[in-house]
């Protein structure tokens, strides 16, 4: 269930970086349907939700690019201008997934079990907790105030609330100037290679998610510690093992 390859400093973790996608929340039907009900919109073909699967990880827009970029997936009759009709298609499918975003998005087995157990510290004060995903800002916090987790987070950012996205290391470096962290003080989790790069890139430790949408790409890198279920984050840095 948790697997530690450097043990991480449990007494003086003071911030926790969660990505969302993959991390937090199980959301792979409703960001598969949404890209295939765009590309049905324009009249091009369905992809296999695997496909689409793949493609997640880098923000919405580059699922659109990714999903329009298949080859014999632009219109018979001819696209428009290609940047346009990205537009058009990307403009599309925000509208769509902001309607459908929880249709069967749920949050993995254990996270609010483990984001209970670790918003304080060993010492009773409390430990700071955000989010930094590449998915737009606005439905990631809607998604987190409808799944019953934005309570845990002082901040939540996405993927449009910085003029970069992850792995650049700005939006971890902004959440620990936030939360007067220092690198040696935070760790980022998430489900990806981005994840790892972005912790990587602040200095910061980092946890991979191997139960997550893009945990194969986990393989190349190396974080701190894998975690095969969320109720492992609790008992990496410290606590006692959830059942969940």
């Amino acid at each position: 269930m948790l697997r530690i390859l450097r043990p991480l400093p449990t007494d003086s973790i003071r911030l926790l970086v969660f990505d969302l996608d993959g991390t937090l929340i199980d959301s792979c039907q409703d960001l598969c349907n949404s890209v295939n009900a765009t590309l049905e919109h324009f009249h091009l073909r369905p992809l296999p939700d695997e496909v689409i699967a793949s493609f997640i990880g880098d923000g919405a827009a580059m699922l659109i690019r990714r999903a329009l970029a298949v080859p014999g997936e632009l219109p018979a009759n001819g696209p428009a201008p290609a940047e346009a009709f990205f537009e058009e298609a990307f403009a599309y499918f925000l509208a769509y997934y902001r309607a459908h975003k929880l249709d069967y998005t749920t949050v993995y087995p254990g996270v609010l079990e483990s984001l209970e157990a670790l918003k304080t510290l060993p010492d009773g004060s409390a430990r700071k907790m955000a989010v930094l995903t590449n998915k737009p800002v606005g439905p990631a916090r809607a998604i987190c105030d409808g799944l019953g987790l934005s309570p845990y987070f002082f901040s939540i950012y996405g993927g449009d609330s910085f003029p970069t996205k992850k792995p650049d290391p700005f939006g971890l470096q902004t959440l620990m100037t936030e939360s007067g962290a220092t690198p040696a003080e935070t760790v980022m989790i998430g489900d990806s290679d981005i994840d790892i790069a972005t912790a990587r890139n602040a200095g910061a430790w980092a946890m991979g998610c191997t139960f997550g949408l893009a945990s194969d790409t986990l393989e190349d890198v190396t974080p701190d510690a894998f975690a095969d279920h969320a109720s492992a984050w609790a008992l990496a840095l410290g606590g006692a093992e959830i059942v969940a």
